[in-house]
């Protein structure tokens, strides 16, 4: 009996002894595998880190000259600056009239609706005398709009004439009123005929 027992205990030793020994096997594979690749891609090599930065920073500034180089050759040859003349320049000052002015257009049932608006490159006392004297401009401009005929406002250049009457209509009143007009063009922000 004791020769059994013997063996039993030898057979089950042997297949626990076995996945011992696979179990050791396995981990020396991996362990050899990991050595094997850091060793491969130079984690030991500690001198060589130094020269693989150098190698980047060598690799940067050969591109960038490249790039200076593609940039200079697409742009063609340098451009030559010229100065600009010191030209004296005026502010302009602009005003819209609060009111838009309506006017009947002349032998016929059609109206006229603009808002007007003014620039000077005075100061602002042309601004204030327009402020000041809106009922006589009012009644110039619309005396002017009176005028126009029908035929006139299918031109090309309607709104352009009208601008042009208009302004030499204010600064006439402006004169008048104040001797300075100072008006230098008049704008319509909004038209309508109907």
């Amino acid at each position: 009996m004791s020769d059994e027992q013997l063996e039993d205990e030898e057979k089950a030793k042997s297949p626990v002894l076995k996945i011992i020994l696979i179990v050791v096997g396995i981990l020396l594979l991996i362990g050899i595998t990991v050595g094997g690749t850091l060793f491969a891609s130079g984690f030991f090599d500690a001198g060589k880190d130094v020269n693989a930065e150098e190698a980047i920073a060598a690799l940067e500034a050969e591109a960038a000259v490249q790039a200076a180089a593609a940039e200079a050759a697409a742009a063609g040859p340098d451009k030559v600056k010229q100065d600009s003349p010191e030209l004296t320049r005026f502010e302009q000052s602009y005003f819209q009239l609060p009111k838009p002015l309506v006017a009947n257009v002349a032998n016929s049932r059609k109206v006229m609706q603009g808002t007007v608006a003014i620039m000077t490159h005075y100061d602002e006392r042309v601004v204030a005398n327009v402020e000041k004297h809106d009922f006589p401009l009012r009644f110039a401009m619309l005396a002017v709009m009176r005028r126009v005929t029908e035929s006139e406002i299918s031109g090309p250049d309607f709104q352009t004439n009208l601008a042009a009457s208009l302004k030499m209509e204010m600064n006439a009143v402006l004169e008048s009123l104040e001797d300075f007009g100072g008006i230098e063009a008049v704008y319509f922000t909004e038209f309508v005929v109907q």
